[in-house]
C-alpha cells in the first residue's frame, strides 16, 4: 500500500519533474554551500591561533558573507519552485477530480454525499499540495543535510561524530511507533470534517424545510454533535503531535550537549583543534533543525497518505455508462423514432425489476403520454432513454440504432430532457434558459419562453430576463421553475423531447396549453410526456399506461377511457377530483 501511494505521488509530480528537479538541485547547492561555510570559519579560527592577520580575516569574513547571501537567494529560489510545483499539482488534481466526476452516472452521486465529495476535492487536495511542497522540501533538505554534513564531520573526528549522532536512532524508533497512530487519527479528522461539510451543505439546501418544521434547535444540536466529534478528533491528533515533536527536538539537542561535554577533553588531548571543534558545533547545529523538523514532515506525510487514499477512491471509480469502443453513427438528421424491445432494468439492491419486458414503438413527431401510479416505472423509463441508467444492449433504440452503441454525446444531443426536479443554476433566467445553447439570441430565448407559457411572468419581474433566480431557483415558484426548465429544453431544439412529470406544479389548463404548443409549434419533435395530469395526457396522440414496470394499456384517450382497466380508473379519479375542487 505504501509503495502504491508513493507511485501515486510520483504520478502527480511527473508532469512537473523539470521544475521539481530544479528546486531540488537548488536545495542541494544550498546545503553544499552550508557545509563549506563552517570549513571557512574553522580556517579563520585556526589562523587566529597562529597569528592575527586582519586582512586575511576580513577577506574570509567577506567571503562567508557572500556565500551566506548566495545561500539565502538560492534557498528562496528552491522554496518558490518546490512550493510552486505543489500548487500546480493542486490545480491539476482539482481539475482531474472535477473532470472525472462529470463522467460518472447520476447514481454515483445518490450513493455519495455532496459534502464529502467537496471536502475530498478541497481539503484533501490541499493536504497533497502541502505534502508535495513543504514535505518534499523538508525531506530533501534533511537528506542533503545528512548526506553532505556527516562525511565532513566523520573526516574531522570519527569518535566525536559517532557520539553526537548516537541518539538519532531513538528518533527513528519514535517515528515508527507514532506513524500508524498519526495516520489513523488524521483519517478520523478527515472523516469528521466530511460529516460537518455534509450537514452544512444539506441544511443550507433545505433551510426552508427546517424553518417550516421549526427544527432549528435540532439542527443546532446535530451540528454541535458533529462539531464536538471533530474537536475531539483534532484534540487527539494535537496531543499526539505535541507529545512527539518536543521529544524529537529534545533528542536532537542531546547531540549538541554530548559534543560540548566530550569535545573539551579532545581539545585538551590535542586530538582536536579549536577550529575543528567550532566546525563540529556548527555542523551539529545544522543537523538539529532538519532532524527536529522530521516530526512535522511525518505528520504532513501521514495526512497526505490519508488524502491520497480518499482522492484515489474517487478517481478509481470506473463510470458504468460510457462510450462504446466502436460507436455507431447516429443518422442525420435524427427523425425521433423511438422503440423498445423487451426492455428490462433493475436497480441495485432491488429484487423487483423497475422495468419488466417493456415493448413499444413511437413514431417520429408523435406525442405520447405515459401515465400510471407512483412507482410504476415511468421515471425509470424516462431516465433509460438518454442512458442515465446502465441498460443492456439491444433493448432501446433511437432511429433504429441501439443507444448503447452510440456515443453519449451523439445520443444526448438528440434528446432534450426535463426531469421531475427542475434544477436551475444560481444565475439569471436568461442564462438558465440558454444553458444548453449559450450563443442563443434573446429573440430565441423569448420564443421558447412563450411556448413554455413563462414569458409574460418573466416580464413582470423588475429585471425581467436578467432576474437572478437564487440557489436552485429558490426565487421562483415551483411552476415557474418547471416552465423555465422546459424553455431551456425547447431552446436546444432536439428531435426528442422527454418531460418527466415536468409540469406537475402547473395547473391543468396551462399544462394542456403547453402540450398543444409543443404539438403545433415543433411538429418534428417526438414528445414523451410523463404526467399525473390526466387532462393534459388526454390530448396526446397516444397514451401508454404503466403499472409495476409493465406497459399494460396503449391507445388514444377515447379508446382507453371506453375500456375497463387502469386508465379508466385513473380518469374517473381525475374527474371526481375536478368535481370536488
Amino acid at each position: 500500500m505504501k509503495s502504491s501511494r508513493l507511485q501515486k505521488l510520483i504520478g502527480y509530480l511527473r508532469p512537473h519533474w523539470k521544475k521539481a528537479t530544479l528546486g531540488i538541485v537548488a536545495l542541494f547547492l544550498v546545503n553544499a554551500v552550508g557545509v563549506y561555510i563552517p570549513i571557512l570559519i574553522r580556517n579563520v579560527v585556526d589562523e587566529l591561533q597562529v597569528a592575527i592577520e586582519f586582512d586575511t580575516v576580513q577577506r574570509q569574513v567577506l567571503l562567508i558573507f557572500l556565500l551566506a547571501s548566495m545561500m539565502w537567494v538560492i534557498r528562496m529560489i528552491s522554496r518558490i519552485v518546490i512550493f510552486g510545483v505543489g500548487r500546480q499539482v493542486e490545480f491539476d488534481l482539482k481539475q482531474r477530480i472535477f473532470n472525472h466526476l462529470l463522467t460518472l452516472e447520476p447514481s454515483y452521486f445518490s450513493e455519495s454525499t455532496v459534502g464529502d465529495l467537496i471536502n475530498r476535492s478541497t481539503s484533501d487536495v490541499d493536504s497533497i499540495r502541502r505534502l508535495l511542497g513543504f514535505a518534499v522540501l523538508s525531506l530533501a533538505n534533511t537528506i542533503f543535510a545528512y548526506g553532505l554534513t556527516l562525511p565532513v564531520m566523520l573526516a574531522i573526528n570519527l569518535r566525536l561524530t559517532l557520539l553526537s549522532i548516537s541518539v538519532y536512532p531513538l528518533m527513528l524508533i519514535l517515528v515508527q511507533v507514532f506513524s500508524g497512530k498519526l495516520r489513523d487519527q488524521q483519517m478520523t479528522v478527515q472523516e469528521k470534517l466530511s460529516n460537518i461539510s455534509d450537514l452544512i451543505q444539506e441544511d443550507m439546501s433545505g433551510i426552508s424545510l427546517i424553518k417550516i418544521y421549526a427544527q432549528e434547535e435540532n439542527e443546532r444540536k446535530a451540528f454541535a454533535g458533529h462539531n464536538q466529534e471533530l474537536f475531539e478528533a483534532n484534540l487527539e491528533l494535537a496531543k499526539t503531535r505535541n507529545l512527539l515533536f518536543p521529544i524529537l527536538g529534545g533528542i536532537a539537542s542531546l547531540s549538541f550537549l554530548i559534543l560540548l561535554g566530550v569535545g573539551d577533553e579532545a581539545i585538551a588531548n590535542g586530538e582536536l583543534s579549536i577550529g575543528n571543534f567550532v566546525a563540529l558545533i556548527l555542523y551539529v547545529e545544522r543537523l538539529v533543525f532538519p532532524t527536529a523538523l522530521l516530526g512535522f514532515t511525518i505528520t504532513t506525510y501521514q495526512r497526505g497518505e490519508v488524502s491520497i487514499d480518499r482522492i484515489e477512491a474517487i478517481l478509481s471509480v470506473e463510470p458504468r455508462i460510457k462510450d462504446p469502443l466502436e460507436p455507431l453513427p447516429l443518422p442525420t438528421p435524427v427523425k425521433g423514432w423511438l422503440s423498445a424491445f423487451h426492455l428490462t432494468y433493475s436497480y441495485l439492491r432491488s429484487t423487483i425489476p423497475a422495468l419488466n419486458d417493456v415493448n413499444f414503438m413511437i413514431k417520429p413527431g408523435e406525442t405520447v403520454a405515459i401515465v400510471g401510479p407512483i412507482g410504476s416505472g415511468k421515471t425509470t423509463l424516462a431516465n433509460a432513454i438518454p442512458r442515465l441508467l446502465d441498460i443492456k444492449m439491444d433493448q432501446l433504440f433511437v432511429d433504429g440504432q441501439d443507444i448503447t452503441q452510440l456515443t453519449l454525446s451523439d445520443l444526448r444531443r438528440a434528446i432534450a430532457y426535463v426531469p421531475q426536479e427542475s434544477f436551475l443554476f444560481s444565475t439569471s433566467i436568461s442564462n438558465n434558459i440558454a444553458y444548453g445553447n449559450p450563443l442563443a439570441e434573446q429573440s430565441e430565448i423569448e420564443k421558447v419562453a412563450k411556448m413554455a407559457k413563462i414569458h409574460e411572468e418573466i416580464l413582470n419581474f423588475p429585471k425581467q430576463y436578467e432576474t437572478l433566480v437564487g440557489e436552485r431557483g429558490i426565487q421562483l415558484s415551483g411552476g415557474q421553475r418547471q416552465r423555465t426548465a422546459l424553455a431551456r429544453a425547447l431552446l436546444v431544439d432536439a428531435p426528442l423531447l422527454i418531460l418527466d412529470d415536468a409540469l406537475s406544479s402547473v395547473d391543468n389548463q396551462t399544462a394542456t396549453e403547453i402540450l398543444q404548443n409543443l404539438k403545433i409549434g415543433v411538429q418534428r419533435k417526438t414528445v414523451v410526456f410523463i404526467s399525473h395530469q390526466m387532462s393534459a395526457a388526454a390530448t396526446a396522440d397516444r397514451i401508454f399506461v404503466m403499472d409495476q414496470g409493465h406497459i399494460i394499456q396503449t391507445g388514444t384517450h377515447a379508446e382507453l377511457v371506453a375500456l375497463k382497466g387502469l386508465y379508466q380508473t385513473l380518469w374517473n379519479q381525475h374527474k371526481l377530483e375536478e368535481l370536488l375542487v
